[in-house]
């Protein structure tokens, strides 16, 4: 099976650096939910789907990685994983998946509920 989030975020990062505005990548239900969550938090400026490939533009990234393995977090544990992998308190975000579906650690921890760790952005 592919790695299909892994592999999408890895072309980010590559065109980031490359100096690229946009990259194409295969589609997925589960790549346009963490797309649309880094939209919403800014690091995306656009996205649009064409057939089984998305189109991302490209906003203000730093980082941003899948993991692997995807641990599994209990609300206490949320805070052990943002300073692993987060370079500060306030500045980045976990990609959570829960029982209500994706979304971000911070709104993770508000609802009180754990998860599996998909990504991290910042």
């Amino acid at each position: 099976m592919k790695e299909i989030v892994g592999n999408a975020l890895n072309c980010m990062m590559n065109a980031i650096r490359a100096g690229k505005a946009d990259c194409t990548v295969p589609s997925s239900k589960l790549l346009i939910a963490i797309v649309e969550i880094m939209k919403k938090r800014g690091y995306i400026v656009a996205y649009s789907k064409e057939g089984n490939e998305v189109t991302v533009e490209l906003g203000n990234i730093t980082e941003c990685r899948a993991i692997k393995p995807r641990f599994n977090v209990t609300v206490s544990e949320y805070d052990k994983f943002i300073r692993r992998l987060l370079p500060a308190r306030d500045f980045g975000i976990l990609i959570v998946s829960t029982s209500k579906g994706l979304m971000a650690h911070e709104e993770a921890m508000e609802k009180n509920i754990g998860g599996s760790l998909i990504a991290y952005c910042f």
